[in-house]
Order: structure tokens, then C-alpha cells, then sequence
């Protein structure tokens, strides 16, 4: 009987020991890692534009969109050398042909970038339109103001409605 009270007393003394003395606790680490890529993303605001010449651009000779009126571009990069937004027209047989075409864009450069401040004639080759030498982590948007020069060159039948001459342009951004 004496074994029996000594089993009971022992089991009673275990179970008032406090459960941090019964179960000791450990640690560890684990390293989490982004393994973070050079990338660039582009969204395009406007994807059709229409220019619609008056009396006046075509007494100019050329109709244009500027400023907020030009087909915007958002874009972003977390390369640290920043990245080249560039533009082109790759259509098989473009409606309104290239020389007439014209872009430019009065959105300034980024730091150690540069931009086509001038009206260029569009090619079917990319052309730098816009490049920053640094990260542009939130949206920047790039305004391109269009020209169409040489009017008098698309013609238009008299009668109800208008002519329409279309070219796609193509926008790419790549990671410097």
C-alpha cells in the first residue's frame, strides 16, 4: 500500500509543476527572399484616337493632338537603371504613310533620361519617345502629341460622313 501512496503523492507533486518547467520551449529562423527581377509595366489610357481637321488645319496643312488632348501612356519600372518607353508603327500597309505620321512628347525626361521633344516622322522600327536613367516605382504617364501633316493627300469622297484613315502605334517599355 505504502508503493500505491507514494505513485499517488509523486503524480499529484508532477501535475502542480507549472507547464513552461514540463515543456521547454525552442526557436528557429527561416530566411524569406524576393528575388526581385528588372520589370517594367505599361497600361495604354487612350487606345484609339481620332483627329478630325477643320477648316484651319487644313489651310496649316497638318491637324494635331498636344498635351492632354495626345495619347497617354502609364508606365512604371523598378530597374535600377530605369527603362525606354519607345514607339512605332508596324502595320504591313499603313493608311496614313509614316512621313506624314509625327510624334513627340512634351513629358519631361526622368533623372538622367531624355525625351523626343521635337515632332519625328514615325518609323516602322522602334523609337525612343521616353527614357528615365532611374527606378519610377509608381505610375508616370507619358503624353505623345500626334501630327498629321500632307492633308490634302487623303481624300474623301462627297457625301454623308467621312474617310478613315487608321495606323496602329505600337508602345514598348523595357527595363534599362
Amino acid at each position: 500500500m505504502r508503493v500505491r501512496a507514494v505513485t499517488g503523492v509523486t503524480l499529484i507533486a508532477c501535475s502542480l509543476l507549472p507547464a513552461a518547467a514540463a515543456f521547454a520551449a525552442s526557436t528557429g529562423t527561416s530566411a524569406v527572399t524576393l528575388a526581385a527581377s528588372a520589370t517594367t509595366v505599361l497600361q495604354i489610357l487612350d487606345p484609339a484616337m481620332t483627329l478630325t481637321p477643320n477648316s484651319t488645319d487644313y489651310a496649316n496643312d497638318f491637324v494635331e493632338l498636344t498635351a492632354g488632348a495626345g495619347l497617354r501612356v502609364r508606365l512604371k519600372t523598378n530597374s535600377t537603371t530605369g527603362c525606354v518607353l519607345s514607339v512605332r508603327c508596324a502595320d504591313a500597309s499603313p493608311q496614313i504613310a509614316l512621313a506624314d505620321l509625327r510624334v513627340r512628347t512634351q513629358t519631361a525626361a526622368g533623372t538622367g533620361g531624355t525625351h523626343m521633344s521635337v515632332y519625328t516622322a514615325i518609323t516602322a522600327a522602334n523609337q525612343t519617345l521616353w527614357t528615365t536613367g532611374v527606378p519610377q516605382p509608381g505610375w508616370l504617364t507619358v503624353t505623345t502629341d500626334i501630327r498629321i501633316q500632307n492633308l490634302m493627300a487623303y481624300p474623301d469622297a462627297i457625301g454623308a460622313g467621312t474617310t478613315n484613315y487608321t495606323d496602329n502605334l505600337t508602345f514598348t517599355s523595357v527595363a534599362q
